[in-house]
């Protein structure tokens, strides 16, 4: 909820409105440019949308894989994994899925499950490989995980300030299979929130509604508080004319 003398698109001083922040196209007008790697670029050069969603090509799960991919085709040409050697699925855009990410992190069964993902992609691979792999992927999750923080503390912050709070207690509810599926992910992006907003205490709520429905009841829930303290503060003016006749008439 934004002040709305904040918002330059709308006329006026007065009041509140719910902001759809559609943060997935932060950086497309290039501030993110310092951030954005090699891989990065390519992913959203070959994708159905160049120049847009920038900030959504770097954390969601639809891109993630694809990251991975790119980072490990380019230390294969370098002849850091697969001793130089590749394979057909691993130069072919989506063959490694972003659910492979979460299999090869997995505490106990990573290890394993890396190396037969390696296998089934057709690669020649060793332990250190497979570790290498691994640790790949966790740079690649952890990024993620850390850039949605940075925006989340962010607006956090934001709404802590906009209400002249020294402490803002708020609810968050979160969408996606990352989050959901992902061993560290959920974990990784509380203690990035916690770090980056320390005077907010957010709890976050697994939500299966989606970010649209999600803003809707934002607003509906916004405008049923606001009548609700019109109502008291109507009620309230009430009781303290009664109290004025009581007196009288005492």
């Amino acid at each position: 909820m934004e002040e709305i003398k904040n918002v330059k698109r709308v006329e006026g001083e007065d009041g509140r409105m719910c902001i759809n922040t559609e943060w997935g196209g932060f950086g497309d007008d290039g501030s993110l440019k310092d951030i954005l790697t090699e891989f990065d670029e390519v992913v959203d050069q070959t994708s159905i949308n160049p120049g847009v969603h920038t900030f959504e090509k770097m954390i969601s799960g639809m891109y993630l894989g694809e990251i991975v991919r790119l980072l490990l085709v380019k230390m294969m040409e370098d002849k850091l994994l697969f001793k130089g050697q590749t394979s057909e699925a691993l130069l072919t855009p989506g063959q490694f899925e972003t659910k492979y990410i979460s299999e090869i992190e997995e505490p106990d069964s990573g290890l394993e499950n890396a190396q037969k993902i390696l296998t089934a992609l057709g690669l020649n691979w060793d332990l250190v490989d497979a570790r290498v792999v691994r640790l790949v992927c966790d740079t690649i999750s952890s990024r993620s995980a850390h850039l949605c923080a940075a925006a989340l503390a962010t607006l956090a912050n934001r709404i802590r300030i906009n209400c002249k709070l020294d402490h803002l207690k708020t609810t968050v509810g979160v969408d996606g299979t990352v989050y959901r599926k992902h061993p560290n992910f959920s974990e990784e992006l509380q203690a990035a929130v916690c770090l980056l907003a320390p005077k907010c205490d957010i709890t976050f709520l697994v939500s299966e509604d989606g970010s649209g429905k999600g803003a809707a009841m934002v607003t509906a829930v916004a405008q049923r508080i606001a009548l609700q303290s019109r109502l008291l503060e109507d009620s309230d003016g009430e009781d303290e004319e009664d109290e004025d006749v009581d007196e009288e008439d005492k």
